[in-house]
């Protein structure tokens, strides 16, 4: 049975944010994101020295008469980026009673609104296992959102996520916009290649960890039966004292600190989002915090 995470509150309450996803991101012509290269827009930006085969049209005549030399008008190109949403759909999301996931899917949903709101291009994808699934693909414009908002409720949660497999083989796009990569990032397998990768590819890389308040701050001591919930049958009992405590959160930290510094390395940015922060909190707070909301 679906869940329903993204109903009409919801939609009412993204719908009325006014903020923009990070500018100077390349991309391609159409869309009203700013960028740093130089195209046909009506914004001028400045001049440079003409040389054969330039367009005579756009040489600044007023400043020929005044120096006898040619300069050209540049103009900041509009861009439309394209957006792709990455997803990590395993069963450790559904840790924390739920609220991971029904966090990852408000975020995925929020982000893909805020990108066609500025006429970007935005594809959404699930990782499942070592492949992606397109859950909403290519598409642009507030009308079209709208019309496949609704397969945000019909993603299912469940086995494992291997991040780096899935993405690498895909299509990706170069230097066309930002890829965001919302997960856990608690797992054994290796998350580092498909950063990388995205970022060779000239994409802005966003990282957004969703964590539950049990997994940033646990508060269970004494002996407890452990399972692990991409692999039910990797188990083991361990007796839960001070010591141990220390070092999960030792351990949780190293984990939040690869991330971020994968992310930041390749000129990308990250978030930590705890699993119950109202979605405001993480637009409005974190995500502005990062510079990538605005």
């Amino acid at each position: 049975m679906a869940r329903i995470v993204i109903d009409e509150a919801f939609l009412q309450q993204i719908e009325s944010l006014q903020t923009l996803l990070k500018n100077n991101v390349g991309g391609s012509p159409g869309g009203n994101r700013k960028s740093r290269s130089y195209g046909s827009s009506a914004e001028f930006a400045d001049h440079r020295e003409y040389v054969d085969g330039d367009d005579t049209t756009k040489i600044n005549w007023r400043i020929f008469a005044r120096s006898e030399k040619l300069y050209l008008k540049q103009f900041l190109d509009e861009r439309q980026m394209h957006t792709r949403i990455y997803l990590d759909v395993s069963r450790s999301m559904e840790h924390g009673k739920g609220k991971k996931a029904e966090q990852a899917l408000r975020v995925a949903a929020a982000l893909a609104y805020l990108s066609v709101a500025e006429m970007d291009k935005v594809s959404v994808y699930i990782i499942r296992g070592n492949r992606t699934e397109a859950v909403i693909s290519g598409i642009v414009g507030k009308e079209a959102f709208f019309q496949n908002v609704h397969r945000f409720n019909e993603i299912a949660f469940g086995g494992d996520c291997r991040i780096s497999e899935a993405i690498l083989p895909e299509k990706v796009g170069y230097g066309d916009g930002m890829s965001v990569i919302i997960s856990d990032f608690l797992t054994d397998e290796d998350f580092a290649e498909a950063i990388e990768h995205l970022a060779a590819k000239k994409r802005h890389v966003l990282c957004l960890q969703v964590l539950s308040a049990e997994e940033l701050n646990p508060q269970i001591r004494g002996k407890v039966h452990f399972f692990d919930s991409e692999n039910m049958e990797d188990t083991y009992r361990k007796n839960i004292d001070r010591e141990i405590a220390k070092a999960y959160k030792e351990a949780l930290a190293a984990v939040t600190g690869r991330v971020r510094d994968l992310a930041t390395a390749t000129g990308g940015d990250y978030q930590l989002i705890p699993a119950e922060a109202s979605i405001g909190e993480v637009l409005f707070g974190r995500l502005v915090d990062t510079g990538v909301l605005k």
